[in-house]
C-alpha cells in the first residue's frame, strides 16, 4: 500500500549535483516506508557513481576561490533561520520516515538549526591568526584553509540532526560537500536540499546530495583522490571498513561510531531525578540513539527502589504512531530492529535476569511488526548480550554494583566510549568517577546529550574527531603556517 508523502518541501525526489536536481530515473531505487504503518512513502532513485564523480569535480573547481568568511557566515545564518521557520514540516517528514513522535522530530529541526547558528556566530575563529615573535626575527601567520571536497555520511536515527553537525562545519570551513544520507530516511535530507536550493545562493557544486547504495557512493568517496576528508556517523563495523578502504589514500576520517552508555546511580543520588532523567534519555527516538543509556548500574542498596521508580514511569508510556499527539514511543525503524531488542530480552531472561516491567511474551502485531513495548529488566550481568552490545531499542537493563571502584570497572567494561551518565550528590565522588570513565561525553546528574556549543565525540572504538564547539569548527580545515619577515 502506498501513502505518497506529499510536502511543499518535497517537490523533487532526486539527488542534487552541481546545482541541479538530477532527472535520471534508472532501475535502481530505494523504497522508503513509514515504520508505523508499513506503507510506502516514496521510491527514491539512486545516484550513479558517475554522478558522484561529477559532484566531486564540480566541488573541486570551487576550491580555487573559497567563499569569504562573511559569505559563509551569511549562508549558515540563513540555513539556521530556514530550519526554524520550517521546523513543523521538517518534523512531520522525520516522523513519517523514522517513526519518532512529531514533537521529537520538530525538536530535532530546532536542534539542527543550533549548529548552523553556532558556526555562523563563531566563524571568526577561522580567521588568520598572527603569532607573536619569539627569539627569532621572523613572524608567523596561521591560516585555516578548506581541506577540500568532503564526504558526509549520516545515519537514519537523526536524519537532520546528524547532517547539521557535519554540514555546518563544512560550510564554515569553505569546503564543498557530497552528502550521503541513510537509505531508510533520505526524505528529510531531500527536504533540506529543497531549502538550500530555494533560499540560498550557493555556487553550483558547493553542496551535493547522493542517494542510494552505500557501496556505490562510498566506493567513490573512499577512492577518489579529490576527497581528502570523510565524516561518518554509524556502526563501528562500518567505521573500521572505512579505515581499511581509505588507508591507501591517507584520508582524514572523522568517525562517530557505536556506543554502550552506562548510567551510574549511587546510593546518595536523587533517585526521583535519576529516574526522570533516565526516561528522557533512554526513550528518545525509541531508544535508537548512540548516546542513550544501554546499561543502568545501580548501587545494590538502592537498586530495587530505583527499579520501582523506573517501572512506575515506564508503565505510563504510550507506544504508537508518532503523528498521534499522545504517543511517547514510536516504532522501531524496521523488523530487524524489533528482532534485536527481542533477542536481547530473551537472552537476558534465559541467563537469570528478572522482568521488572514488560510483557512476559512479545510477538509483533499486524503487518508492521516494528512496535516494541518498553521493557525493564533487573539482575542483569556481564554475560548477557544487552550488556555487551548496543540494543538500540526501548530496553532498560539494570545491573548492581557494590562499591565505587566496582561501578567504574563495570562502566568501562566495553570497547565503546561514547557517552556515560553519573548520578550522585557527592561532588568529590562525581569528580573522581568521571575522571576515570573512558567516555567522551559524561552527564553528571543529567541525561542530556550533545549541544552545538560543546565538542562531542567518542573514545576507544566509538571513534575519533569532534562535532560541535570550537573543536568541531576546525574539523574540515587544513592549517597552513606562513613565515614572513
Amino acid at each position: 500500500m502506498t501513502e505518497k508523502l506529499v510536502s511543499p518541501l518535497l517537490p523533487h525526489i532526486q539527488g542534487y549535483v552541481a546545482g541541479r536536481w538530477l532527472t535520471t530515473k534508472g532501475t535502481s531505487a530505494s523504497a522508503v516506508h513509514n515504520p508505523a504503518t508499513g506503507q510506502l512513502l516514496a521510491s527514491v532513485p539512486s545516484t550513479s557513481a558517475l554522478e558522484v564523480e561529477q559532484a566531486i569535480e564540480a566541488g573541486k573547481l570551487l576550491l580555487a576561490e573559497p567563499p569569504s568568511l562573511e559569505q559563509r557566515s551569511a549562508w549558515l545564518a540563513t540555513i539556521a533561520t530556514q530550519l526554524q521557520t520550517h521546523a513543523d514540516e521538517l518534523g512531520r517528514i522525520i516522523t513519517l520516515e523514522h517513526g519518532k513522535p512529531w514533537r521529537e522530530g520538530k525538536a530535532e529541526a530546532v536542534y539542527a538549526a543550533g549548529f548552523f547558528k553556532y558556526c555562523a556566530d563563531n566563524i571568526q575563529e577561522l580567521a588568520p591568526r598572527r603569532v607573536d615573535r619569539g627569539a627569532r626575527t621572523d613572524s608567523w601567520t596561521v591560516y585555516h584553509r578548506p581541506a577540500g571536497v568532503v564526504g558526509l555520511i549520516t545515519p537514519w536515527n537523526f536524519p537532520l540532526g546528524m547532517i547539521a553537525k557535519k554540514l555546518s562545519a563544512a560550510i564554515a570551513a569553505g569546503c564543498p560537500s557530497i552528502i550521503k544520507p541513510a537509505s531508510k530516511t533520505p526524505l528529510t535530507m531531500i527536504a533540506l536540499f529543497t531549502l538550500l536550493d530555494r533560499e540560498l545562493t550557493f555556487p553550483a557544486g558547493f553542496v551535493n546530495l547522493a542517494l542510494g547504495s552505500p557501496s556505490v557512493i562510498g566506493k567513490v568517496l573512499c577512492e577518489h583522490p579529490d576527497v581528502p576528508v570523510l565524516s561518518f556517523t554509524g556502526s563501528t563495523e562500518v567505521g573500521k571498513q572505512l579505515i581499511e578502504a581509505t588507508k591507501h589514500r591517507v584520508k582524514r576520517l572523522s568517525l562517530e561510531l557505536g556506543g554502550n552508555a552506562p548510567f551510574l546511580v549511587f546510593a546518595d543520588a536523587d533517585l526521583e531525578l535519576a529516574a526522570d532523567q533516565l526516561l528522557a534519555n533512554k526513550f528518545r527516538g525509541g531508544g535508537q540513539t548512540c548516546v542513550c543509556t544501554n546499561r543502568v548500574l545501580a548501587d545494590a542498596s538502592i537498586a530495587d527502589a530505583f527499579a520501582a521508580l523506573v517501572r512506575t514511569r515506564v508503565a505510563k508510556l504510550k507506544v504508537g504512531n508518532g503523528l498521534d499527539a499522545d504517543t511517547d514511543i514510536g516504532p522501531l525503524i524496521d523488523r530487524a530492529g524489533w528482532e534485536k531488542v527481542h533477542a536481547h530480552v530473551t537472552d537476558a531472561l534465559r541467563l537469570g535476569a528478572t522482568l521488572v516491567h514488560g510483557p512476559k511474551a512479545t510477538e509483533p502485531e499486524g503487518n508492521v511488526k516494528a512496535f516494541y513495548p518498553p521493557t525493564v529488566l533487573g539482575k542483569v550481568n556481564a554475560e548477557m548480550a544487552c550488556w555487551k552490545e548496543e540494543t538500540f531499542g526501548p530496553l532498560v537493563p539494570i545491573a548492581e554494583f557494590g562499591s565505587e571502584a566496582q561501578a567504574i570497572t563495570q562502566a568501562n567494561d566495553t570497547e565503546y566510549g561514547l557517552a556515560a551518565y553519573v548520578f550522585t550528590r557527592d561532588t568529590a565522588r562525581a569528580e573522581r568517577v568521571i575522571a576515570r570513565l573512558q567516555f567522551g561525553h559524561v552527564g553528571w546528574n543529567t541525561g542530556s546529550g550533545p549541544t552545538p556549543e560543546a565538542p562531542f565525540g567518542g573514545m576507544k572504538e566509538s571513534g575519533y574527531g569532534r562535532e560541535g564547539g570550537l573543536e568541531g569548527l576546525h574539523e574540515f580545515t587544513e592549517v597552513q603556517v606562513v613565515t614572513h619577515p
